[in-house]
Order: structure tokens, then sequence, then C-alpha cells
């Protein structure tokens, strides 16, 4: 997790740029983009910065102070037990293969204090956007401490502060949180032209020298090794993988994918593309019944219940009826309609007047339309009020809204005061980065599932964790299960692969039980990687 960034132009068909899974920040006069141009979790339109000749007009540069590293002694407490940590901030240099320094990134990493680095697990983290930097991750998730958050997943009255985190991953593995080039503190250094890391390609090179130059800085390469992404950073670990493996020579113990996607296929509403209306049905049930729009054979039940019975006929029924095109038939249409009406709570005719084919967008209008209220895309729990209640889509995301400030004033604080890391530079919680380059994927959707199936046959050792939030409607959890359904046809993907599922939304560690078993999770996938215990796959 994430926030806003400038406005992506709608691409619908399989011939132009994917869509992003998190959102893209955009001018507040813009109007909303399109669902399949939805911007990246936690990016918001990025602060005038100082212009640079070569540079490009808006980015700011990396100087030599900013080279420098801060390191500070701190102690937690985790179940219990007192944690002593070094934290240590700063930036690392990335260099093109001719040596030339182009760029440094932003890291904060948390090591505990007497471990052996031989056997001390590191995990390297981020969020995604693309364009978002990663203080969401860092002060919601597995950092030391966090951002202080209600209970109900929104942000307290400001203003804002931090406390003990304890379902921090220190007790388990070492974490280091990485800002992309262009977000956080990351900048290209003057001369160095910024959108040559402004795309998938460029992105992943700058990751992997990143992860290869901190393991021969902090002497970490035999250490065991993990990448945690969330959302857009989901795509980025498949193809991160790839790149460590072949261009760093770095294998990998395990990935997590927090919110995650393979590929832009399941998000991306098209007329030749029919899956990204069946892998929303599972999650606009589980909002629904959340809602309380269910009939009582669905909403009597539990939610696990309702959702596997919508996945049973999302990609049964559901989908025989859509690849039939306009061949189906006035009753068959009728038939499904209803039929899709008992699993998401919005009426047969709405559903037949949009061909069957209920976007997002539109479902986050329309469930309680006669309530007047709209529902978040990052957590569809959360509700809003547009400015009326007849229109196509929502004024804004409620559930984005609910998160924004407390991140990012705990931060800025944070770093300056608790890291003693200070610089001129202003910390981006959505970088600069449009356009972003599509140009490895033309005339086809981006999709990373081919990269992972390459590093997991390569790395028959390596692991991979899938956590799926119920209430996410940014990265729905039935698009996660029909991407590693076709990562690989084989038992050596599916036994090296795992998922759990949560009472969330897209931030899964927003709300405290969620975290927990999130953090549970986690600890427990990254003692199964090394031996020490055996994997388990679930859904529900």
């Amino acid at each position: 997790m994430l926030k806003r960034l400038a406005l992506a132009t709608a691409l619908f068909a399989l011939c132009l740029a994917p869509v992003h899974a998190q959102r893209q920040a955009r001018p507040a006069e813009a109007p909303p983009p399109p669902e399949t141009a939805q911007s990246a979790p936690h990016q918001e339109a990025a602060a005038a910065v100082s212009h640079d000749d070569h540079a490009g007009p808006g980015y700011e540069v990396a100087t030599d102070a900013d080279a420098k590293i801060s390191q500070t002694s701190h102690t937690m407490t985790l179940d219990g037990h007192e944690i002593k940590y070094t934290a240590t901030a700063g930036t690392l240099p990335i260099r093109l293969p001719d040596g030339k320094l182009a760029a440094r990134m932003f890291f904060v990493a948390y090591t505990k204090d007497g471990e052996n680095p031989k056997t001390r697990p590191v995990s390297f983290l981020y969020n995604g956007g693309p364009g978002s930097a990663t203080v969401f991750l860092h002060m919601g998730s597995f950092s030391p401490v966090r951002a202080e958050m209600k209970g109900d997943g929104y942000q307290p009255a400001p203003p804002y502060r931090l406390v003990n985190n304890e379902d921090s991953l220190l007790d388990t593995t070492d974490v280091v949180f990485i800002d992309a080039i262009s977000t956080g503190y990351s900048r290209t250094v003057k001369g160095v032209d910024p959108k040559q890391f402004h795309g998938a390609d460029g992105d992943l090179q700058a990751f992997g020298i990143f992860i290869r130059t901190y393991l021969d800085q902090y002497n970490r390469w035999p250490s065991p090794k993990f990448l945690i992404g969330e959302s857009y950073g989901t795509i980025r670990s498949a193809g991160l993988s790839k790149e460590l493996q072949d261009r760093q020579d770095i294998e990998l113990n395990g990935i997590v994918f927090i919110s995650s996607l393979l590929t832009y296929q399941t998000l991306s509403n098209a007329p030749d593309n029919d899956i990204a209306y069946l892998d929303f049905v599972p999650t606009y049930t589980a909002t629904a019944w959340f809602h309380k729009k269910l009939p009582p054979d669905l909403q009597n039940g539990t939610l696990q219940s309702a959702v596997q019975q919508s996945r049973a006929f999302a990609f049964g029924d559901y989908a025989q009826a859509l690849a039939k095109g306009n061949t189906i038939t006035a009753a068959e249409e009728q038939a499904v309609a209803q039929k899709l009406s008992h699993f998401i709570g919005i009426s047969p005719q709405y559903i037949e007047d949009a061909n069957l084919r209920v976007s997002a967008t539109r479902f986050r209008k329309e469930l309680l339309r006669d309530q007047r209220l709209t529902v978040g895309r990052y957590d569809s729990r959360m509700t809003g009020i547009d400015s009326d209640a007849a229109g196509e889509r929502q004024d804004f995301d409620p559930a984005d809204a609910a998160v924004n400030g407390a991140f990012t004033a705990a931060f800025a604080n944070y770093v300056k005061n608790d890291l003693k890391w200070t610089t001129d530079l202003h910390y981006a919680t959505s970088g600069n980065v449009r356009p972003w380059s599509w140009d490895e994927f033309q005339n086809r959707y981006m999709d990373e599932t081919d990269a992972l199936r390459e590093t997991m046959e390569k790395n028959p050792y390596l692991k991979v964790m899938v956590a799926c939030g119920y209430y996410d409607m940014a990265t729905p959890l039935a698009g996660a299960e029909f991407n590693f359904d076709h990562l690989g046809y084989g038992k050596t993907f599916t036994d090296r692969t795992q998922f759990q599922y949560y009472e969330s939304g897209h931030m899964i560690y927003l709300r405290p039980g969620p975290h927990k078993k999130l953090k549970t999770d986690i600890s427990h996938f990254i003692d199964s990687s090394l031996g020490s215990v055996g994997t388990t796959s679930t859904q529900n």
C-alpha cells in the first residue's frame, strides 16, 4: 500500500497500454479517469518542485548531500519482549552498466541487533502506483513504529502520532523499505533524465540494482531474501524476481504479494475481455453482504460461504453466458441477470441495461444509490456522499480519503526527528512519473505472469504467498486467483503457492484484526520458506 498521481489516459483494448492497478494522480479540476485507468493507491498530485535543465520540468535532483546515511539505535516491545534494533536511513547509488551514477534511491532499513546476517532473513518492501512512495507500507504495516489509526481504519483527528507497532515483522526478518525513483526522496542526479526509470523495465532495473547494492554494502549476501510488495508492487515483484535472477544473480527464498495482480487483463474492461467482469463478482458479493443487500440465503450465511458461491457462479454460468456475446438469447440473458442480481444486490433491470457487464465504477455508485451513498474502491465497506445520486461514478474514494493525512504527516516528522535524516528534497508521496512507459507491452496487457513462472522454474525453492482482501475493489481477490491459476500448469507451482484471505480492503493492515493475521501469516510463510514449517494452501 500507496497516493495519487497524474491523469492517465483510459485504455480498454488489447492493443493499448495497460491499466494501472493503483491510483494515478490527476489535477484537481480533471474529471475522474475511467475505471481501467484508476490512479495508484495513495498517490496525490505531486507538489511543484524545482526544475533542472537536464531532468525535465517538475523534477528535483539528488545532490552529493543526499548521499549521507544516518544510523540510529532504538528499542521496541513486541509480544512482551524487548527488541533492540538499528534504523538505517539514507540513499544508495544507482549506477548504469557503464558505471555512471544515475540516481539515488532512498530507503529505511530496520535490523535486529545481535543477529547473524548469514541466517537472518532480510525482506525488501515497496508500494506501487506506479509512482507511489512506500510511506504507506512503512507507516502502516511492518516497521517497528506505525501511524496511529482508529480501529475502523480511519485516521484520527490531527495532529497525528506514531505508536509502537505490535504487528512488526522485526521478530522474524529485517525489513528494508524502498522508494522508487522520483518518489519519496529517490531522485536522479543532475544531467540524468528520470524518464528512463518511469516505465516497467527501467523501474525493474533500478530496484534490481538497489537490492544488489544493498547486499554488497551491508554484507547481506548470505541472508535469506524476500520481496514484499503491495498492489502495483506485486506486479513489480513478479518482474523483479526475474530481473534479480537473470541480471543480478540473486535468488530469492520467497515473495509475498499483498493485494495482488500479475496482469492487467484482470482489471481492463473491454469488449473482447470478459475476464475483468468475471473476477469482480465475488468482491461485489462480499461488498453487498457487508451492506446487507443480499437475499436471505446468502445474507444469513457467512461471508466466506457467500463469496464461495459467488465465485462458482462467476466462473461457471456467468462466464458461459458472457462467452456467448450477442448470440445469447433474451431468455438466457434474463435468467443470468436474475442470478447475478442475486449475488451482487443490484436490480436485474440495471444488469440487463449494462449488457450483463457491470463495471466496478458503476457498482460502487449503484449499490447504495437509494441511500445516496457510494462505496469505497480501496475498502468497499467505507461509504461516501456524492454531490448527487444520479451520476455514473463517485466523486471520490472514501477509503482513500480516510488515510492520506496521517501517514504523510507522521513520516515527515519521523524521518527528521527520529531517524535523523534531513534533506532539502520534497518527500514525493506521489512521484511525477507520467507518462509511464509500457513499451515492453505494446499490443498486449502488461503481464508479468511468465516472468514469475520462469523464476520459479529455475529456482525450485522459491515460495509464494498471496494476501487478498475481501473488500478490495482495486485488486479483486478473484483476479489474483485467476492470475495464479494460470501461472503454470503443474504441482511445482501450486505446491509452492499459498493464498490467505482477510476481512479487509486493499490496505490489509489498516484494522487491528486483519493486520495481526497478516503479520502472523507472513511470519509463518517466511519460516516455512526456510524449511522450518510446512506450507499450506487455502481458499475461502
